[in-house]
């Protein structure tokens, strides 16, 4: 039996917190597409200020929590932990452009090729071990994926240089989780978090001053949607998957995560009247059919 899948195969009170933290994490991201879309400011702007208010709370709860967990002590670890604000950085900045230069759909549906990146890195240059049933449950997820995106027809629509910035966000976002993966082995969430959320703020800030220039939304509801994709998608949930990758491998985590397009499209519903109709029903079924099949497979290996 694999580690990655023994990992998941113990019945730990730790593994079932740690997929539920995966979960909310998966859904408190879902709603930044709606945040975005909703933003005063340019995608730049909105990406600098969803790391930089986010700093908030990690650091808040960085200064109340009592044992942090061990420090870095070389400079190879503080460059291991600028490592996923990096990764992070150039994902938000490519998906973020992605969402002004393609259809939504288009955006949302190949920046959640992640799992497909995650898995095939793993494999390459991690030697991490994979079953076929767990590839089949990626596969049965992607799919639902673009069910829920309208089928093969709805990537028509789109802007070929905005559909490879989201496929380039894909990559980073997939280099980001690899990397927490393994930092999680040595470091504490929050110390994590509080390091790669301030390098992705530093990393993205020169980006959107010199592209944009206009930082700052022009009234209290535009800051209020800047707190809300802070707080809710970054802040929590990006906490908790960095919590949950302690205990979860990578690739499965990564997978988990094709919930956000489903939470995505549930919100879009609620906040936007964008109607969900059996197309997308249908699609947000098949995406927890192949999680569960993804999951089944690693309890059972």
């Amino acid at each position: 039996m694999s580690q990655t899948a023994s990992t998941l195969s113990e019945a730990s009170p730790s593994n079932r917190l740690a997929l539920a933290a995966l979960v909310l994490g998966g859904a408190a991201i879902g709603g930044s597409p709606i945040f975005v879309r909703l933003s005063e400011v340019g995608p730049m702007a909105t990406a600098f200020w969803r790391v930089a208010l986010a700093l908030i709370p990690i650091f808040i709860v960085s200064l109340l929590k009592k044992n942090a967990g061990p420090r870095p002590q070389s400079l190879a670890d503080f460059g291991m932990l600028v490592l996923p604000g990096v990764m992070l950085a150039l994902d938000l900045a490519a998906w973020h452009l992605s969402l002004t230069m393609t259809s939504v759909a288009n955006a949302t549906l190949l920046a959640n090729l992640a799992p497909v990146f995650v898995t095939l890195i793993a494999v390459l240059f991690f030697r991490a071990r994979t079953s076929g049933v767990f590839l089949l449950g990626l596969l049965l997820a992607l799919a639902g994926v673009v069910i829920l995106k309208g089928g093969p027809a709805g990537l028509g629509n789109g802007d070929l240089s905005g559909d490879g910035a989201a496929m380039i966000a894909a990559f980073f976002y997939a280099c980001y989780i690899l990397a927490i993966g393994r930092l999680r082995s040595r470091f504490d969430t929050i110390r994590i978090m509080l390091w790669s959320t301030a390098s992705a703020a530093v990393c993205i800030f020169p980006i959107a001053f010199f592209f944009e220039g206009q930082m700052q939304p022009a009234t209290l509801y535009g800051w209020s949607i800047l707190f809300g994709l802070a707080f809710i998608s970054h802040a929590g949930g990006q906490v908790a998957i960095t919590y949950a990758l302690a205990y979860l491998p990578p690739a499965f985590s990564s997978l988990t995560l094709l919930l956000q397009p489903v939470v995505a499209a549930i919100l879009a519903w609620a906040l936007l009247n964008e109607a969900i109709g059996t197309m997308q029903a249908l699609g947000a079924a098949v995406v927890l059919a192949g999680i569960m099949v993804a999951r089944a497979s690693r309890s059972s290996a």
